[in-house]
C-alpha cells in the first residue's frame, strides 16, 4: 500500500474528476507562444466575420498573462458530451431540423461553469491562492491551452481532438496564482487524414488547421446576424443551429464514450424536430421551448431564419404554406428567408403571384432583393 501524500497537483486532478470532468491537464500562462501570431493572421484575413469581440480583446485572448497578470498555472478541464447516435443521421430527415449535438440540452456554459466554480472555490480555500474561472465567453484560447495541457491536440478542423473523447469535449479553465506541475503537451495524431476538411459543406477550411468562420455553418447559423449569404444556403441543408459534420467524421471518435451526465444527453424533442413546428414559434413560444438551451441566445428571428433555410432545402411541398405565411412576418430577417424558401418550393407561376401580392407593399431593401432574385435562388451553389 502506498501511503505517500498526494501533491497539490494530484489533489486538484482528483477533485476535478470527482466533480464529473472527463479530462484534466495543467499548463501555464506562457505555454502558447505562437497563439498571438496565429490569432493575428486570422483577424488580418477577416476570417472572424461579424465576431468583433474577437478583435476587440485580441491581446487578452492571445496571452493569458495579459488577461490576468497574476496567473501562474492554468488547470484545463474537459467535459465529454459525446452523442448516443451519429448526428449526421439527422441530415437525411430533410423536413426536420438538425441541431448541433452540444445544443440539444442544457446550456453548456452553465453546466461547465458550475463545476469550474466548485473546483475553483476548493483550490482557493484549501491552498490559499487566487483563482479565476473561464468557459468560452471570456477571451481565452481554450483549445491551444488544452493542447498544451495534454488533454488533446487541435485537429485539422481546428477543434480539440482527444484520444479518449474524440472531438466531443466542452472546455473550461481555472486560472490560479499557484505554481503547479505542468503536463506534457499532446502531439498531433491526425496524420494524413483529411475527413474533417473534405466533408465541410461550405468549404470553410482554406487549408488544414485554418478556419474561415465566414464560411462555417456554425458561424452562419449562430453568430451571423443578417441574412445568410445566398451562396451558402443550399449547402446548409437542414442544419438549423450549428454543424457537426467535421466533428462527427473524426476517426478518433471511435474511442469516445457517450456523455455520462444526463443534462448533456439530447432532449428527445431536439434530436430531429419538425421544421413546420419550429417555424410557427412566436417570441414567447421560442423562449419557452428552448428554455435553458444555448439556442435561446440567438433569438426567435435568427432561429426562424435558419428554419426557413431548412424549409427551402427540404424539397417538401407541404412546407411551402409555412414559407408563404412567413413572407408577411413582422421581422424583415424572417421575411427575407421566407421569400427564398418559397421560391424554392413553389412553381414559378405561384411564386410570381405571391410576389405580385406582397412585394409592392414591402419597404425593406433586403426583402425586396430576395423578391427580385427569387426565381434564380435554386440555381446558386457554393463556389
Amino acid at each position: 500500500m502506498n501511503d505517500a501524500p498526494q501533491s497539490v497537483t494530484e489533489i486538484i486532478r482528483a477533485r476535478a474528476m470527482a466533480l464529473g470532468f472527463d479530462a484534466v491537464g495543467i499548463t501555464n500562462g506562457k505555454a502558447i507562444p505562437d497563439a498571438p501570431g496565429r490569432l493575428k493572421e486570422f483577424l488580418d484575413h477577416e476570417r472572424h466575420g461579424d465576431m468583433g469581440w474577437m478583435e476587440s480583446r485580441a491581446n487578452e485572448r492571445a496571452d493569458p498573462a495579459t488577461l490576468w497578470p497574476a496567473v501562474r498555472s492554468i488547470v484545463m478541464l474537459g467535459l465529454n458530451y459525446g452523442p448516443s447516435e451519429n448526428p449526421l443521421d439527422a441530415l437525411a430527415r430533410r423536413s426536420s431540423g438538425a441541431i448541433s449535438v452540444y445544443a440539444r440540452n442544457r446550456d453548456y456554459h452553465d453546466l461547465v461553469k458550475s463545476k469550474l466554480k466548485a473546483l475553483g472555490r476548493s483550490i482557493a480555500t484549501d491552498f490559499e491562492c487566487e483563482v479565476k474561472v473561464f468557459v468560452d465567453t471570456a477571451p481565452v484560447m481554450e483549445k491551444p491551452l488544452a493542447a498544451s495541457a495534454g488533454i488533446g491536440w487541435q485537429g485539422k478542423h481546428t477543434n480539440l481532438v482527444s484520444r479518449g473523447n474524440g472531438s466531443w469535449l466542452f472546455l473550461g479553465a481555472v486560472y490560479t496564482t499557484l505554481e503547479l506541475d505542468g503536463d506534457e503537451s499532446e502531439s498531433d495524431h491526425c496524420g494524413a487524414c483529411r475527413r474533417c476538411l473534405d466533408i465541410c459543406p461550405t468549404r470553410a477550411f482554406p487549408e488544414p488547421y485554418k478556419l474561415d468562420a465566414r464560411r462555417c455553418i456554425s458561424y452562419l447559423t449562430i453568430e451571423h446576424k443578417g441574412s445568410i449569404p445566398l451562396e451558402f444556403r443550399a449547402a446548409i441543408g437542414n442544419r438549423i443551429y450549428g454543424c457537426d459534420d467535421c466533428l462527427a467524421v473524426c476517426p478518433w471518435n471511435k474511442f469516445a464514450r457517450e456523455a455520462r451526465e444526463q443534462k448533456l444527453k439530447a432532449r428527445d424533442d431536439l434530436s430531429a424536430p419538425g421544421l413546420a413546428m419550429l417555424a410557427q414559434f412566436n417570441d414567447a413560444e421560442f423562449r419557452a421551448f428552448f428554455s435553458g438551451s444555448p439556442v435561446k441566445r440567438i433569438g426567435r428571428d435568427r432561429f426562424v431564419r435558419n428554419v426557413l433555410i431548412g424549409i427551402g432545402n427540404s424539397g417538401d411541398a407541404q412546407l411551402a404554406r409555412t414559407a408563404v405565411r412567413l413572407t408577411t412576418d413582422p421581422s424583415p430577417l424572417v421575411r427575407a428567408a421566407a421569400v427564398w424558401a418559397a421560391s424554392r418550393l413553389l412553381s414559378s407561376a405561384s411564386f410570381q403571384e405571391l410576389k405580385r401580392k406582397n412585394a409592392a407593399s414591402e419597404t425593406d431593401r433586403g426583402v425586396l432583393d430576395e423578391w427580385r432574385v427569387g426565381d434564380q435562388a435554386s440555381t446558386v451553389t457554393v463556389t
